[in-house]
C-alpha cells in the first residue's frame, strides 16, 4: 500500500517563507473599474408618436434644439410641408442630414417624390407583407383597431428603417411634415393624435 504524507508543517516556518502582498494595491483594481458609464443624454430622448405611436427622436442635426423651430409654410424647402399641431411636428425632410443622400440620389426636392419612399412606405403590397410579419411579431388585432391605423403605422417604421436602418429601443425620430402628411393622406383617419413623449421619460 502507499505510505500516506503528511503536509502538515511548522505555521511559523510557513509564515516566514510566503511573503504577504496586498493584491489590490500592486494590480490597481477598483470597483466597477470596468463598468459602462451612464449616457449623458437622457434629455435627447423625445419621441414622436402619431395617432399610431411610430418611433422618433431629436437629431443632433435638429434645429429645434437651437430654437429655429419652423412654424410656417416659408421655412419648408420642399414645398409639400403643412402646417402641424405642434411647432415641433413642423420639420421640413431638407432639415435632416440622414434624408440628404436620398435626396441627392434621386434628384428630388422633397423625399415624398423620391420612388423608394412610394415603393417603402404608400405601396398597399408592401405594407400588406409587413404587416403580416406585425401580425406574427405582435399577435392579432384588437376588435375595433381600423386596418388604415395599423398601415399608417408600418409605413412610419418602414420610412425610419429606409432612413436611419434600425434604432434601438425608445431611439426615435421626429418624422418630417411632409412625410406624415403623405402618408395620413394614403391611409387617412378621423383623428390623429400627434406628437407625444415616451411613458415614463419626464
Amino acid at each position: 500500500m502507499a505510505s500516506r504524507v503528511d503536509f502538515k508543517s511548522n505555521e511559523s516556518d510557513s509564515d516566514e517563507s510566503i511573503p504577504e502582498i496586498d493584491i489590490c494595491l500592486k494590480l490597481n483594481v477598483q470597483p466597477y473599474q470596468y463598468e459602462p458609464l451612464r449616457r449623458q443624454e437622457p434629455s435627447q430622448q423625445i419621441v414622436n408618436e402619431d395617432s399610431d405611436s411610430e418611433p422618433s427622436q431629436i437629431d443632433d442635426e435638429d434645429p429645434t434644439e437651437n430654437g429655429n423651430i419652423p412654424s410656417d409654410l416659408d421655412s419648408c424647402s420642399c414645398e409639400n410641408c403643412t402646417i402641424m399641431p405642434t411647432a415641433r411636428e413642423c420639420k421640413c425632410c431638407n432639415f435632416y442630414t440622414a434624408i440628404e443622400s436620398r435626396l441627392e440620389e434621386a434628384s428630388v426636392k422633397c423625399i415624398t417624390e423620391h420612388e423608394g419612399f412610394v415603393a417603402n412606405c404608400l405601396n398597399r403590397w408592401v405594407l400588406e407583407t409587413s404587416f403580416y410579419e406585425y401580425l406574427h411579431e405582435n399577435g392579432p388585432l384588437e376588435e375595433n383597431e381600423l386596418i388604415h391605423k395599423v398601415y399608417r403605422h408600418l409605413a412610419y417604421r418602414r420610412f425610419v428603417r429606409w432612413i436611419w436602418q434600425r434604432l434601438g429601443k425608445n431611439n426615435r425620430r421626429i418624422l418630417p411634415s411632409c412625410v406624415v402628411n403623405k402618408i395620413r393622406t394614403a391611409f387617412p383617419s378621423q383623428q390623429y393624435c400627434g406628437f407625444k413623449y415616451p411613458s415614463g421619460s419626464l
